[in-house]
């Protein structure tokens, strides 16, 4: 069976999509999505994104980690199915979708990137040198000092399959200053198991933080990652975060076909 993929990316963090809305995909091929992720055997990607359709005009956003395994709300992703819906002809500047941490609203700006609300944020937890959150992901928020330099991979890995998180694990994102209201952030990322150039739910979770923690004093922050440059905007009452908007640009990189057999 052959199954058209597309290639996108949103600030180097890159997934195949699929227009799902026939149900033909094989969504229990853990193994084979693992492989088409891989990125010397395969397509290479830190994702795959299945584009399926509920009811008439009502879409799901179904989201697998590169290790093949369904998981939670990707926001580099979200922006990223928003766009392939564009492509599809399924919307057109704005839409509503369905995704792992509920329902999501996105609209495209006037300079052509994605405004996607994520969800709202009530519980943040602060520790002496760590801040915990769940931005539609599990995020530790964590600020340290030459950035550049910082081994991410080995002590992101340590605190993602640490005593902190269990089984689970979280996502980690070490987090440096630049001016006031901007943030340098890098991400290492469950599931992924690795550094991404990118993580949406990430810096939604580092804008939040450092808003928490008083270090950001506006209610737009700008993020700086590997892959580009985004921003998260919100409105905050009595540490309740609401109106949490994820801004930045998603891509096409290219297309192809998958070639399926059980």
């Amino acid at each position: 069976m052959k199954i058209p993929f597309y290639k996108y990316h949103g600030t180097g963090n890159d997934f195949i999509l699929i227009d799902n809305r026939t149900q033909l995909f094989p969504k229990t091929a853990h193994d084979w999505i693992a492989q088409l992720c891989h990125r010397h055997i395969g397509i290479g990607s830190d994702g795959l994104i299945l584009l399926e359709e509920n009811s008439p005009g009502q879409f799901t956003m179904v989201y697998y980690n590169s290790d093949g395994n369904l998981s939670s709300m990707c926001g580099n992703g979200g922006r990223c199915f928003v766009a392939f819906a564009k492509y599809l002809g399924l919307i057109d500047q704005e839409m509503h979708f369905d995704a792992p941490d509920g329902v999501h609203y996105a609209q495209f700006t006037s300079s052509g990137d994605i405004a996607l609300q994520m969800k709202s944020v009530s519980e943040i937890v602060v520790h002496p040198d760590y801040v915990f959150l769940n931005t539609g992901s599990p995020h530790h928020v964590q600020l340290v000092n030459d950035l550049s330099n910082f081994p991410v991979v080995q002590q992101g890995s340590a605190i993602r399959y640490g005593d902190l998180y269990g089984l689970a694990g979280a996502n980690v994102n070490f987090v440096e200053s630049v001016s006031a209201n901007t943030f340098a952030v890098r991400t290492y990322e469950r599931g992924v198991e690795n550094e991404t150039l990118s993580c949406g739910t990430g810096v939604t979770a580092v804008a939040i933080a450092m808003h928490k923690l008083q270090y950001a004093s506006a209610n737009t922050v700008q993020l700086q990652t590997p892959g580009g440059n985004l921003s998260v905007s919100f409105s905050e009452n009595q540490g309740n975060y609401q109106d949490v908007i994820l801004t930045g640009p998603a891509q096409f990189v290219f297309a192809g076909e998958l070639d399926w057999s059980e």
